[in-house]
């Protein structure tokens, strides 16, 4: 029988597979899928207390080599020139791992990004720009490989909705623990309230400490994450081989959808840039909506889980297009509606319509809902309705090299531009530029793309051995 429920042939890749991949490659596929959206989700969400939590601190008082900038935005953005240049390495270096290596590699950044931390925290002060740029290096690479796990299947969006989501309810999480920490409170997550172990914790000291905190969960589930099996037969036929590119593809890719890209890659430089200033700096920005950290304690977790849940629910409904040529205008009419929610919302809560809150949390949305496809389902589905074999990996990391000098540049701006204007209102502006540029670019990119499809060759048998 062909139904959903039942399992298929699949692709072994190492005759010596474990009980755990035996099991997957018998289960019915809703099993197979809520293993994997755990055990991807739960290692990027604890990769993530090793990234994000520095931002908790403000660092009031501290500035860069006695300039106009900020010694938190010169934090940011040494973290983000470490991060960028690894999805630079990435397209390279992600683009051709092979699958015994990703765990082992996995693990290895991980560790890696913790050392860093320590330094971060015992260094001088000139030398903690070095430590968190140290930092930012080896966890760029760590989107790449847990993506490698989940792509090229027919539910790769609900997969990587998943996925996607874990960035989303970290990124709040680990920034109310590191304020827990820096407070000496206990960790309050939504409705869940757990003792903290420690006292109060220094500003420089508290990265590190949150990263302790999540280690042994991350290695846990990058063991368990590795026993997933690779794709069937009828996940590559449907949505096209998913094998490393080596620089002759990579090139040929590029060329081939080069007027697309570059309508993509500028996008993706103002809303990654726009969704890194609203991720970094929800602190100060909730302070200045009147949001005090002493009254709204989880305040951040809270507004991070609406936006994941509106994230989820609608890169979950994508998985309905089982045409990839509908599938791929799906995804971007949820990138262009989220686009325009950021001017909407702006624009109802300087009219009074919505608190602040609310604000947050819809531009959060809005901004997610432009940001997450480039990184998980628009490629996906680009090489599905293409029928181009490699590995949307490749994809992801051409655009988070160019959306992280973006990240730079507009922070950058901001403290020396329009160091007179506060976050909140700098902000506020910035929504309505993404509203109206990002909308009309990404319409332009739809027309491109949709055309490209319609001219697609019909795919190619795929060789059994998985080569």
């Amino acid at each position: 029988m062909q139904g959903g429920l039942f399992p298929r042939k699949r692709i072994i890749v190492d005759s010596k597979q474990s009980l755990v991949t035996g099991f997957l490659e018998r289960a019915p596929r809703p099993v197979l899928n809520s293993y994997a959206v755990l055990f991807s989700f739960s290692t990027y969400f604890c990769m993530y207390a090793f990234r994000k939590p520095f931002v908790a601190g403000t660092y009031e008082g501290f500035t860069f080599l006695d300039t106009q900038i900020e010694l938190k935005t010169a934090l940011v953005i040494s973290q983000i020139a470490g991060y960028g240049l690894a999805k630079f390495l990435g397209i390279k270096f992600c683009s051709e791992m092979t699958r015994q290596r990703r765990a082992a590699v996995l693990c290895l950044l991980i560790v890696a990004a913790e050392l860093s931390l320590m330094l971060f925290a015992v260094v001088p002060q000139s030398l903690k720009l070095a430590a968190i740029f140290l930092n930012g290096l080896p966890l760029g690479m760590v989107w790449g490989l847990v993506v490698w796990y989940l792509e090229g299947r027919r539910t790769s969006e609900l997969l990587l909705a998943g996925l996607s989501c874990s960035f989303i309810v970290s990124s709040g999480v680990v920034k109310d623990v590191g304020r827990s920490l820096l407070a000496g409170d206990s960790f309050r997550l939504y409705f869940l309230v757990i003792p903290n172990p420690f006292a109060q914790v220094p500003e420089f000291w508290m990265p590190c400490v949150t990263g302790l905190l999540f280690l042994l969960p991350f290695l846990l589930s990058v063991w368990m994450l590795d026993k997933l099996p690779e794709p069937t037969l009828e996940d590559r036929e449907e949505r096209s081989a998913r094998d490393p590119m080596g620089a002759a593809q990579r090139t040929d890719f590029l060329r081939r959808f080069l007027p697309g890209m570059l309508l993509l890659l500028v996008t993706y430089f103002f809303v990654t840039a726009f969704r890194d200033f609203r991720d970094n700096y929800m602190v100060e920005v909730f302070d200045q909506l009147d949001y005090p950290y002493e009254l709204n304690k989880d305040i951040i977790t809270r507004s991070e889980m609406q936006v994941a849940f509106g994230v989820i629910l609608s890169l979950g409904l994508l998985y309905r297009f089982r045409d990839n040529r509908h599938g791929l205008i799906g995804v971007f009419s949820v990138m262009i509606i989220g686009l325009a929610m950021l001017g909407g919302s702006t624009l109802l809560l300087q009219q009074g319509v919505l608190s602040g809150f609310w604000w947050m949390t819809l531009v959060g949305l809005g901004s997610y809902l432009a940001y997450v496809p480039f990184s998980s389902v628009l490629f996906d589905r680009l090489l599905a309705t293409t029928r181009t074999v490699g590995t949307a990996v490749f994809a992801i990391y051409v655009a988070d090299t160019i959306g992280y000098v973006g990240s730079i540049a507009v922070q950058v701006f901001r403290d020396v531009v329009t160091s007179d204007t506060s976050r909140l209102d700098f902000m506020c502006q910035f929504s309505y530029f993404m509203s109206v540029f990002g909308t009309v670019a990404m319409v332009l990119a739809c027309i491109y793309f949709v055309g490209k499809t319609k001219a697609a060759p019909p795919a190619e048998p795929c060789a059994a051995d998985g080569s």
